[in-house]
């Protein structure tokens, strides 16, 4: 009989966990502010299971929870998983590619088959949508804050590089940005929507551009997309998408990826 596996992803943001059993695998989230309450049902159903944790808060977990647990490096699980999950969605991605991992921060790997490493972090991501967010916006909830995202029009709050050429033609893509937030004079003026949309513009552009240097240097153009922060996040999903293209970058957003590392927890 296959003895039960969980892995779980303990991370800033988001609980991630992953449940095999009899071959079936069931995948689970939680608010990390809700850790304590997960672990309480998650304690019951974990006994005479394999326990895997990865992730930032994975020591909390094995001291206090399951002192009997495996723990695996953030890094590794992530890109395990990754692959994992690449080859279960069938999805035609070239062996040598760049993995972007768009959390609380946003971390890059370059991965060629088997080999993996980590190359790059950014403190912008997640943390940075949700923190300024709640600055912008008198919304306070995630989806809250993706839905004006999406809503909004970030054109009276970016100065967009056809605004400086007009009346002219601009030499490049005239929708590029060519400074975040210069159009606004002042604060309260301007629609929660539209400010929020340059916000998710500003994280995309940012992610996209270092995405770009990195892959240059690692000789690659493609570049997979995964992490929390694009869950229910639909305009950050656009930027990503059309931003990467712009630049000459095959982008992929890969399915349940926000799982990686808890995924990657039961394979390590």
């Amino acid at each position: 009989m296959l003895k039960k596996k969980i892995g779980i992803d303990a991370g800033g943001t988001l609980l991630k966990i992953v449940i095999e059993e009899k071959g079936k695998i069931t995948y689970k989230k939680y608010p990390i502010e809700k850790l304590d309450e997960a672990m309480g049902w998650l304690s019951i159903l974990a006994q005479q299971a394999e326990v895997n944790l990865t992730g930032g808060k994975a020591e909390y977990l094995k001291k206090r929870y399951f002192p009997q647990a495996r723990v695996v490096t953030e890094f590794k699980a992530t890109c395990v998983g990754a692959n994992y999950l690449i080859k279960q969605s069938r999805l035609q991605i070239a062996s040598k590619f760049m993995l972007v991992n768009i959390g609380t921060g946003t971390s890059w790997y370059l991965i060629e088959e088997e080999k993996t490493e980590r190359i790059l972090g950014s403190g912008i991501g997640g943390g940075t949508f949700m923190g300024l967010g709640k600055l912008l916006s008198s919304k306070v909830e995630y989806s809250q804050l993706a839905e004006q995202a999406m809503e909004g029009d970030r054109a009276s709050i970016d100065l967009l590089v056809k605004d400086i050429y007009h009346p002219g033609e601009p030499p490049i893509e005239g929708t590029l940005t060519a400074s975040n937030f210069a159009k606004v004079e002042k604060l309260g003026v301007h629609s929660e929507s539209d400010m929020m949309a340059a916000l998710v513009n500003m994280i995309a552009e940012t992610i996209v551009l270092l995405s770009n240097q990195t892959a240059t240097y690692y000789q690659t153009k493609v570049i997979v997309y995964i992490g929390s922060t694009l869950i229910e996040n639909p305009a950050l999903q656009v930027g990503l998408e059309r931003f990467s293209t712009l630049v000459g970058l095959t982008p992929h957003f890969l399915p349940d990826g926000e799982y990686c590392g808890a995924l990657g927890s039961l394979i390590v």
